[in-house]
């Protein structure tokens, strides 16, 4: 009877949060299409670029990010549906214990996590990077640079860049600076007008140099027109925005933590709180799972609305927490990865509390 019942649950776990899931992307795309309308009419955006290369590469980030409200709606209703038959009274009277009962309810949402593990990995950065080019095209005001002028970089131990101005979509660098030491003391400084990067070498061209060489005797002054030279310092780590982590897959997302690290730029905790925000982030299907599940199994006044209306609040509350917790990783009050995982590891102790505490 039990597994007949552990079959029971996962395919209504799947089924209603199937039908929830698409429900709140609808309604998602609803209201931003209603926000934005304007926009796109003002920047001669055409109803078919619209759809296919905003809103269908939009569904893979929404499907990540409502998921586990999805997710937490289906244990309720099912959970709440099974307590107020008091179906799940007779199966503890059978003798099956409450931590029996979850088993199936912990195996879908192990489903779920991996799946939009996979996703996130795979196939959302590919997805986001070619909305985020159409926000950029139509929606201006949506990603935000890092880098807004006078960057500086540290491509050596021994060398400091500045950049006045980058332009990201040419890859040109507008009045640079190299400044090298040794020391206390300033060996080099390369002013050049441009800094051109060449994707064919992997290298950038100066143009019109000036360098100052010092020496004990005073220095020795050089100008040239072009000079090719190779830093370490790529055109994404001059052209960095909030949206950079989102828009690559695990493997480049480290390899672009390590580049900002390797370049001397600031900021580097935001792209690790955002990155350990995102491996962490599958993990909370299954803590809103156990919450729901502690949280419905005990039959209470109100019927479905209540589970409802309770899950709804729980999701607010586990959302809010993640968005005013990151702040402090970004600013170094709290380490990027505790700041991506504190609310996780405090939402899990809540949802073992429930569990410990319901009737068993």
């Amino acid at each position: 009877m039990i597994k007949h019942f552990d079959k029971y649950i996962f395919l209504r776990l799947a089924a209603i949060t199937a039908v929830v899931l698409l429900m709140l992307i609808f309604i998602f795309i609803m209201i931003d299409f209603s926000e934005n309308s304007d926009n796109f009419a003002d920047q001669g955006a055409e109803m078919t670029d619209i759809l296919k290369n905003y809103y269908l590469n939009f569904i893979p980030e929404m499907t990540r990010l409502v998921l586990p409200v999805a997710v937490f709606v289906a244990c309720l209703f099912i959970t709440g549906q099974l307590s107020d038959r008091l179906e799940i009274t007779a199966l503890k009277a059978a003798g099956v214990s409450l931590y029996r009962l979850i088993i199936p309810y912990i195996i879908f949402s192990v489903f779920c996590a991996i799946g939009i593990s996979l996703l996130d990995a795979f196939v959302i950065p590919k997805s986001n990077a070619e909305r985020i080019a159409f926000e950029e095209k139509y929606l201006q005001d949506k990603t935000e640079k890092i880098d807004k002028g006078d960057i500086y970089r540290q491509p050596s131990v021994n060398t400091k860049l500045q950049v006045n101005y980058f332009d990201a979509e040419q890859q040109i660098a507008y009045r640079i600076r190299f400044i090298e030491f040794k020391d206390d003391k300033i060996t080099r400084t390369t002013e050049a007008n441009r800094m051109v990067w060449i994707d064919s070498t992997q290298s950038w061209r100066l143009e019109n140099v000036d360098e100052l060489i010092f020496n004990e005797k005073g220095y020795e002054e050089l100008e040239t027109s072009q000079k090719d030279t190779v830093i370490n310092v790529f055109p994404r780590d001059l052209a960095r925005t909030t949206s950079d982590i989102y828009q690559l897959t695990y493997a480049e997302a480290v390899d672009y933590i390590q580049s900002i690290e390797r370049s001397g730029a600031s900021g580097i905790a935001m792209p690790q709180v955002q990155f350990y925000g995102r491996v962490a982030y599958p993990f909370s299907i299954i803590v809103v799972m156990m919450i729901g599940f502690s949280f419905a199994s005990v039959r209470r006044r109100g019927g479905k609305g209540a589970y409802l209306a309770a899950g709804l609040t729980i999701s607010f509350l586990y959302l809010a927490f993640m968005k005013i917790i990151e702040p402090f990783g970004y600013y170094g009050t709290l380490s990027p990865e505790l700041a991506a995982t504190l609310p996780h590891i405090f939402f899990f102790i809540v949802g073992i509390a429930l569990l410990i505490q319901a009737k068993k």
